[in-house]
């Protein structure tokens, strides 16, 4: 096993200035950002520019990494493939595939991106439209030697009402996107506001799961009291601000990392855990963003076997 993270938090710095702080800071693997340009959008970045990525990008990014001595993990293009709108569909999914054909050029074994939801219909009619359209991603992933991760965040800022916009958010529903040729981007700190124990979650599926995340929850049960399970309601001016629970890098949360990691041992994983940093608390800054990174590697690097 190997500790990385993922780039996206450091959304204005080349990926040649994160490698070397990286290896500086002895993190052994990055999950490289690879979002076209989408404006500045909260928690995405161009790190790896996916439609324009070819044989020459392939040679600089291999030697970029072999020059830090880091591994790529992961391309993550984390975006909803079922969106309600089908020319914006189309280009996430056609985004999906120049990731993955990206992917295969450098040599980096996963592509992370969402199932999504199409918050206007039911989770049975986006499921009957995903098993419709994620073969065609599963199979070019296939061709390429390249694994489909679906990361199991929530999203429930997509959807009007907070309910979730991934419905990748269960191992019910973990289940029934492996039968599509699908692997997991296991993240520990989603199941926990939802009520699940992610080592026990985890423990059935370590096979199905090529790359795991590292983000941690700090929960506020008196302010659940208050809003009940879905959140704020009244007033909600920004849809991810539930009220009742806050991301936090690894060690300032609640999830036990102890367990998780000797979960993921036990079942056999030998892949990479990637922080994923949101934690609001050490971010705003680069240097709070570098902070959080720096805790979270204190954290997780004694519990992971040299």
């Amino acid at each position: 096993m190997k500790l990385g993270f993922l780039t996206a938090c450091l959304p204005d710095r080349s990926l040649a200035d994160i490698a070397a702080w990286a290896e500086s800071r002895k993190y052994e693997a990055l999950e490289v950002a690879a979002w076209p340009d989408l404006g500045g959008r909260p928690f995405t970045a161009t790190h790896l520019d996916a439609a324009g990525f070819g044989e020459k990008e392939a040679d600089e990014t291999r030697a970029l990494f072999e020059k830090h001595g880091l591994t790529l993990s992961s391309l993550a293009f984390y975006d909803n493939n079922l969106h309600p709108d089908p020319a914006e569909r189309q280009a996430i999914n056609d985004h999906v595939l120049a990731c993955i054909d990206a992917a295969a050029l450098v040599g980096c074994p996963t592509v992370g991106t969402f199932i999504g939801r199409h918050p206007g219909k039911s989770v049975a009619e986006n499921l009957r439209e995903a098993e419709q359209l994620f073969p065609r991603l599963v199979d070019r992933a296939g061709e390429k030697g390249v694994k489909l991760i679906i990361e199991n965040c929530v999203m429930e800022g997509w959807h009007p009402d907070g309910y979730p916009g991934n419905l990748a958010y269960s191992p019910e529903l973990w289940e029934w996107m492996f039968d599509l040729g699908l692997y997991l981007n296991f993240d520990p700190s989603h199941l926990v506001w939802m009520g699940i124990d992610p080592v026990e979650a985890l423990k059935p599926y370590v096979d199905r799961i090529p790359h795991a995340q590292a983000k941690d929850i700090q929960l506020f049960p008196e302010k659940r009291n208050h809003y009940g399970w879905p959140g704020k309601a009244v007033v909600r001016e920004d849809p991810f601000d539930v009220g009742w629970w806050r991301y936090r890098v690894p060690g300032l949360g609640e999830v036990d990392w102890l367990r998780v990691v000797d979960a993921l041992y036990e079942g056999g994983f030998d892949g990479v855990l990637s922080v994923e940093h949101e934690d609001p608390v050490w971010g705003g800054t680069e240097d709070r963003i570098h902070t959080g990174l720096q805790v979270a590697h204190r954290t997780l690097r004694p519990l992971i076997v040299a």
